[in-house]
């Protein structure tokens, strides 16, 4: 090859490794992250020259948010938060969504203020989101576009939030939100499964609004992120009180000095448990699972009984509550979105310029 390599060349023929580092690279583990990385940049080539185009969905605004790294970021507060504003503003808002985790492959439409379906038809996230948002229409399905179409033609919506869609390309989205928490970061900066990254840091470049996450502390600033002129806005999360097993509201130090055992299955859970010690409980114990968990009646058996046997209270985030059966006794953490810096930057991404209310 002469001259600078194109995009697909870059894709096939990488930088040769420095010879001390071709036998750590040559793993099995890297060469499975290589095929990926491969394959993703190819994806992203073809639809970045024209090859490929996106579905436009003419009088529907789409906003996408999404996250480069897999799961744990923050991304479903950050859907939440955005869907409130606008139907705060008078929009029509509906949230498309796969409905990560459901057994059924309908595509599924509804409002929390209507009877809602079984969390292993529509999955866990949709139904938090149609809990907590009533005004929002949820559409589940793997067709996107499909639901974009049929939240303007049979819904009348005039902007739908895009869920997860920063890889789904084949939709044409008006913004692209992506979630960054300062505290987790990229990680290796390296792609699946050698790290945490589903595309290559530099397709933040695609990025229209960086929503930043911050970390607790003096966290170390990520230098992708900072490299970008991509405007941003910073949020942080954090409690807002307590959802009893009756169901009545409760506030932040409900539950303060007292012993609890914390139920989860979150892709990090971490952030779950630091958020108890802000709250002031006593976390004598913790059950933990894998991201969408489905938990089965024998282990919650056991979660009780390990309760009993501290003398604590069960305690759980709000998306795990939607997997619980009606009759398991756990007091709900509710979170919410607080915008530090850049409202200006997110009102303009929600289409809210000429509006006269400040978010």
């Amino acid at each position: 090859m002469t001259g600078a390599p194109t995009a697909l060349e870059r894709i096939f023929y990488p930088p040769t490794p420095e010879p001390w580092t071709r036998r750590a690279l040559l793993s099995p583990l890297t060469l499975v992250s290589w095929t990926y990385s491969g394959a993703v940049r190819l994806r992203s080539a073809l639809y970045d020259s024209g090859l490929k185009r996106a579905e436009h969905v003419e009088g529907l605004r789409v906003i996408s948010i999404g996250n480069l790294n897999v799961g744990g970021t923050g991304k479903t507060p950050a859907v939440l938060h955005l869907a409130e504003q606008l139907i705060r503003e008078g929009r029509k808002v509906g949230i498309l969504t796969r409905g990560y985790g459901r057994e059924s492959q309908q595509p599924l439409t509804f409002t929390g203020a209507e009877p809602l379906p079984d969390v292993t038809e529509a999955g866990d996230e949709p139904l938090l989101l149609a809990r907590r948002c009533p005004g929002a229409r949820l559409f589940v399905g793997a067709d996107r576009v499909a639901a974009a179409f049929r939240a303007r033609d049979d819904f009348g919506l005039d902007t739908v939030l895009l869920d997860d869609g920063f890889q789904h390309r084949r939709l044409h989205r008006d913004e692209d939100l992506v979630v960054v928490d300062e505290a987790v970061g990229l990680g290796n900066g390296q792609l699946l499964p050698r790290g945490p990254l589903r595309e290559p840091p530099s397709a933040l470049r695609r990025a229209t609004l960086l929503w930043l996450r911050a970390a607790p502390g003096d966290a170390a600033p990520n230098p992708w992120v900072e490299a970008l002129t991509v405007p941003r806005v910073r949020t942080r999360y954090g409690p807002t009180g307590w959802r009893a097993p009756a169901g009545t509201e409760h506030a932040t130090n409900a539950l303060e000095g007292r012993p609890v055992l914390a139920l989860a299955g979150l892709a990090r859970p971490g952030g779950f448990l630091k958020t108890l010690t802000t709250l002031g409980v006593e976390v004598r114990d913790a059950a933990l699972f894998p991201d969408h968990h489905r938990f089965t009646a024998e282990e919650l058996r056991q979660v009780e009984a390990r309760a009993r046997q501290r003398g604590a209270r069960v305690v759980t985030t709000e998306k795990d509550a939607v997997r619980l059966p009606a009759g398991f006794e756990a007091w709900v953490v509710r979170l919410g979105v607080e915008v530090l810096e850049g409202e200006a930057h997110l009102k303009r991404a929600l289409g809210l310029q000429g509006q006269t209310r400040d978010l």
